[in-house]
């Protein structure tokens, strides 16, 4: 049995379907994001785990029970918000103990746990400091000993490191992934960014207008896209508009209008003279000079029109005989590269046959 479990959730506000019929099941001891752009409904969905707002349809399980008129106080969960939500005149220590004070626990047993959790997220020397003594990482260090003391079956996490700088966001990051797996709380955790989601994530959820497009691992998020949103959601990508010329049970010929044939991996099902989008990622396509050899059975020659040197990456943007825009990112430590190809420069774009997904949809 999943610990938590959503089944057609619906939530509308006046005439706008928030959310549309969401099922979900998400195990014990998961990372699971909800992620998607602002307004797809992943918020919403979070506040009617916390219990903060209730579904006009559709039931929310934890454990097998529903949790409809349960109190936000009395489910057996936490939610950690952006905004980190400390009490200013409170102290750290203060702050880690208040769930304790409010569950009725005794003395000793909150001075235990809150110096157990101030150890787990590395603030044991920082118990008698006040939150604008704080840097933002430690605040939501705070903010996660707090949700983490009263040990819930569920920790919401709402954009948590949303305010914090690139740097940081990065390291806490790290820390996000290793304090999960050392107390094996279930984490719930809402952003709009992908980088996050994949590098945090046991599963992913994309959102859209309410809807789930796809469910599933970081990585089969990333190679095997369900649809054109989702390819375009998760990372950079190129599609290319293409019909089914030729198919077979391994691989297919699909046509670029004004580009030519490019070969490619057959999924299940594919119909001649059907119309789709060819989706491919810029790491796998590589560019070559004229001089260089590639063997390649999909190759096309363009011009450089802009290149972004990234230190360890160069992202070509390279114009194809039809207009088209590719985009090309090459490691710059490759070995045999004397330099770098130059904005104007005619080159050859290839890649493998099994580097794109056609995608219908």
């Amino acid at each position: 049995m999943a610990l938590l479990e959503l089944r057609n959730l619906t939530r509308r506000f006046g005439s706008l379907e928030a959310v549309k019929e969401v099922s979900l099941a998400i195990e014990a001891g998961e990372f699971f994001t909800l992620l998607g752009p602002s307004g797809c409904g992943k918020t919403t969905i979070l506040r009617m785990i916390a219990g903060f707002d209730a579904p006009d349809a559709g039931e929310i399980l934890l454990d097998g029970k529903p949790l409809a008129g349960i109190a936000p106080e009395r489910r057996p969960l936490h939610t950690v918000f952006q905004s980190y939500a400390l009490f200013p005149h409170m102290t750290v220590a203060g702050n880690v103990a208040f769930p304790l004070e409010m569950a009725g626990r005794s003395r000793d047993e909150i001075r235990r746990r809150v110096a157990e959790t101030l150890a787990l997220v590395h603030l044991e020397d920082k118990g008698g400091a006040y939150p604008h003594e704080l840097s933002g990482g430690q605040k939501q260090r705070v903010a996660l000993a707090r949700g983490l003391v009263n040990k819930p079956r569920l920790l919401l996490l709402d954009e948590p490191l949303g305010a914090l700088d690139a740097k940081l966001r990065q390291e806490m990051q790290i820390e996000l992934i290793a304090l999960q797996r050392e107390v094996g709380v279930t984490f719930v955790f809402v952003t709009h960014s992908q980088q996050e989601a994949l590098a945090l994530s046991h599963r992913i959820a994309v959102m859209r207008a309410g809807r789930i497009e796809q469910c599933d691992e970081p990585d089969r998020l990333y190679t095997q896209p369900a649809n054109r949103f989702v390819a375009d959601f998760i990372g950079k990508i190129n599609l290319l508009e293409v019909e089914v010329k030729a198919a077979g049970k391994a691989q297919m010929t699909l046509h670029a209008k004004g580009l030519g044939d490019i070969a490619a991996a057959a999924p299940c099902a594919i119909r001649i003279g059907e119309h789709g989008a060819f989706a491919l990622r810029p790491e796998l396509i590589r560019v070559h000079g004229h001089r260089e050899s590639a063997d390649l059975k999909n190759r096309f020659e363009g011009k450089v029109r802009e290149l972004l040197y990234l230190g360890d990456v160069t992202l070509y943007k390279v114009e194809l005989a039809n207009g088209f825009v590719i985009e090309a990112l090459m490691p710059n430590a490759a070995p045999g590269r004397a330099k770098f190809h130059e904005t104007g420069d005619t080159v050859f774009i290839c890649w493998r046959q099994d580097a794109g997904v056609y995608l219908r949809d």
